[in-house]
């Protein structure tokens, strides 16, 4: 063979492995882009834990403080929702309030903090968890609350409401109710509920509440709710 003819498959076998490699990368780079969009979470949820720091929320009839129910409840939630294609914003992860030293009127503050979280979030929806409480000790059952004006806020309080009943007690004759007056509900733009998971003031749910089991009951039972909202289900 010819030395010319010999350069000329050289080159040739050269710039095969050259366009070979360009093939391999760019699959690979395709490959890789297409693992890290599959990744990207569909639904931004945001879960404020309520009460926190020097504000205890209400004390159970056990002596326990409302504000660590919340985050205990609030934190199983997030883990739920982030394997299931939701972006978990928080309003607090640990024991805190959300005032600054300077502020007044802490109380005020550190709501108006976290609202303004949620109006900066770009939410599919908010969730509030609480705890309720009242004198006779015989009351007991979550409830949902929703912004009176916000239709979406109802379908979402009611969805949750049946989720709930079904999922703890389904004894609970509580519905979902509209309100008008909480801070929470007032100032923020998107679709929000706050939800009383059950009456520390009562002895027997006070004494599930404390329950890492039953606060991850509570925790599924929410979650079903906010997935079959965000997904376009009806109640």
């Amino acid at each position: 063979m010819k030395k010319n003819s010999i350069n000329r498959v050289i080159g040739f076998v050269i710039v095969g492995l050259v366009l070979l490699a360009a093939v391999i990368e760019t699959g690979r780079s395709v490959y890789t882009w297409s693992q890290q969009a599959a990744k990207q979470p569909r639904y931004t949820i945001v879960i404020d834990p309520g009460h926190g720091g020097n504000d205890p929320g209400k004390i159970g009839i056990n002596d326990v403080p409302e504000k660590d129910v919340n985050l205990a409840i609030s934190l199983e939630l997030k883990e739920i929702l982030e394997q299931n294609d939701c972006r978990v914003v928080m309003t607090r992860q640990k024991d805190e309030a959300l005032y600054q030293a300077g502020d007044t009127n802490k109380k005020v503050a550190d709501l108006r903090a976290r609202c303004q979280m949620i109006n900066d979030s770009g939410a599919d929806a908010v969730i509030s968890i609480h705890q309720n409480s009242f004198t006779a000790e015989s009351s007991r059952g979550a409830q949902v609350f929703y912004r009176a004006s916000s239709q979406e806020g109802k379908k979402l309080a009611d969805i949750l409401q049946t989720q709930l009943v079904s999922g703890l007690d389904p004894d609970n004759r509580r519905v979902a109710k509209a309100n008008s007056d909480y801070f929470m509900l007032k100032n923020t733009t998107a679709t929000m509920v706050i939800v009383e998971c059950g009456f520390l003031s009562n002895s027997k749910e006070a004494e599930l509440l404390t329950q890492a089991s039953y606060q991850r009951r509570v925790a599924w039972a929410v979650a079903l709710g906010v997935l079959q909202y965000v997904s376009g289900g009806l109640s």
